[in-house]
């Protein structure tokens, strides 16, 4: 048997952590999931997604995944919400915040004002004993056993893991919704009954 190359065991080696990393989640799908998703599912606003750094980018991702299945969601980032954006929150609305160490200082700034709101909280951190993970209505763990970066401080199984649970939510979402490919038309750009009627007519010889 070839051997492997170095490469390629770092590659295998991240790939298996991560795929541990999602094993976990799987294990811990509890009541606090199903009660997420009946929170979202019964938001009369819109879905408000919150982070920072590695967490933003996730949350944005998961964001543009929601509202293209049926749930209108923002996302809002933790570092300008205190600089007036956190004035896209009203009391219709719920909020997901997103933060592994849940201590974050730009997402901890934001928990007095959504709970001065009275808005439900759904926060997603890898520490249950966490600030963030103890204000929040709703706690949904991504904790991992250890991260894929060898150094151990890129967020890469746990963001992995951040993503996959958000995927998870919204897939619930749609199927509650009874989200159909009609439904999905609806909001992508077709060609308007102008091109349509010229794309149909016989170009002159």
């Amino acid at each position: 048997m070839t051997k492997m190359s170095p490469l390629l065991e770092r590659a295998l080696e991240t790939l298996q952590i991560e795929i541990a990393g999602l094993e976990g989640l799987i294990k811990r799908l509890d009541y606090e999931f199903e009660k997420a998703v009946n929170l979202l599912f019964a938001c009369e606003g819109k879905v408000i997604l919150a982070g920072i750094g590695k967490s933003g980018l996730i949350a944005q991702k998961i964001a543009a995944t929601l509202t293209s299945t049926g749930t209108p969601a923002l996302f809002l980032h933790a570092g300008e919400s205190t600089h007036g954006d956190l004035g896209i929150i009203t009391k219709q609305d719920v909020v997901i915040a997103f933060s592994y160490s849940g201590e974050t200082n730009e997402v901890m700034q934001m928990i007095g004002h959504i709970q001065a709101i009275g808005v439900p909280l759904i926060a997603m951190t890898g520490k249950p004993d966490s600030t963030l993970a103890q204000a929040a209505t709703v706690h949904l763990s991504i904790a991992v056993e250890k991260e894929a970066c060898p150094l151990g401080l890129t967020p890469t199984a746990s963001s992995t893991a951040t993503l996959a649970l958000g995927d998870a939510l919204a897939m619930c979402l749609l199927e509650q919704r009874q989200f159909r490919e009609d439904d999905l038309c609806l909001l992508y750009t077709f060609p308007s009954p102008r091109d349509l009627s010229t794309s149909r007519t016989p170009s002159s010889a």
